[in-house]
């Protein structure tokens, strides 16, 4: 009986690779939710540095958003802020929320239909990025948009993966941080740069928040993209605390950036284009947010 259902899971997440019109609808809408919840986790800030548990403030403001407008979450949520940004599935948010630190926040607002979004954002607390914050932010921003534009049909969808760390690796190199050369990293020998950027760059996206998990290599990673697929777009840079291998101001700073991303018959769209995700365009909302 394992068996069959193994095989049962395998064949529904293939089913689920393609969404339909109303599949995207509805993850449109969760989209549209998650990010009036983001701008709640953003007028939550100021009351969040005031708590010894800064992060929960944040979280639960998001939360409230979920229960409001949908379901429910999609999954945990993920409210890091400083050092606590460089743990991947940060889920304690037992943290304080502290002044000149940056804070990782991924979430999503699941539909009554179950569909679910998948966003993260990185915010300064204080509002504004120092320029150390600003480089490596801008370092992810830049892997995230040479992806996207990587994301159309026929291209592997493991090429999307491999555009962003390309470009990753050359930053790294260029701030002295890579051990190797850049080609060295990028081979599959190699891979140094993981060290720094330990996940794939996306997942499937729909009724799971990793959705089609079962789905045979062929038909996941080794696939060509087809329109009506959706999946985010991830990649990150996070440097503890403790790491000795990289100059100090690099240190207890984490980022992320991520977006919901439907394949359509040219190219590819991103669903959650329209929540502030460069630098002066997060500064700028952030303060609208604070005045309003």
């Amino acid at each position: 009986s394992d068996a069959l259902d193994n095989e049962l899971a395998e064949f529904l997440s293939e089913l689920r690779l393609i969404k339909d019109e109303h599949e995207i609808a509805e993850m449109r809408g969760s989209v549209e939710s998650t990010i009036r919840g983001f701008e709640d986790i953003v007028r939550a800030i100021p009351q969040a540095t005031k708590h010894d548990r800064g992060e929960r403030v944040i979280e639960t403001a998001f939360f409230a958003r979920a229960r409001l407008e949908g379901n429910d979450l999609g999954y945990d949520t993920i409210a890091a802020a400083g050092n606590n940004a460089t743990v991947l599935h940060w889920i304690r948010n037992t943290g304080q929320v502290n002044e000149g630190d940056l804070v990782l926040v991924d979430a999503g607002v699941e539909a009554d239909s179950l569909y679910t979004a998948d966003i993260t954002r990185t915010l300064p607390v204080n509002g504004t990025f120092t320029e150390i914050q600003a480089k490596i932010y801008n370092a992810v921003l830049e892997a995230a948009d040479a992806a996207l534009v990587a994301a159309k049909p026929g291209v592997l969808f493991r090429d999307i993966h491999l555009t962003a760390m390309e470009v990753l690796a050359h930053h790294l190199s260029d701030w002295g941080i890579l051990p190797v050369s850049v080609d060295e990293a990028l081979s599959a020998e190699g891979q140094h740069h993981r060290r720094w950027m330990p996940h794939g760059t996306s997942h499937h996206l729909g009724l799971d928040v990793h959705d089609c998990a079962q789905a045979r290599r062929e038909m996941y990673l080794d696939a060509p993209l087809r329109p009506g697929m959706v999946f985010t777009i991830e990649p990150g840079l996070y440097f503890k605390n403790e790491d000795l291998a990289i100059p100090a101001e690099y240190r207890g700073i984490g980022v992320r950036i991520e977006d919901d991303i439907l394949v359509t018959e040219d190219g590819a769209e991103s669903l959650s284009a329209h929540l502030p995700r460069t630098v002066q365009d997060i500064e700028s909302w952030m303060a609208d947010l604070w005045k309003s």
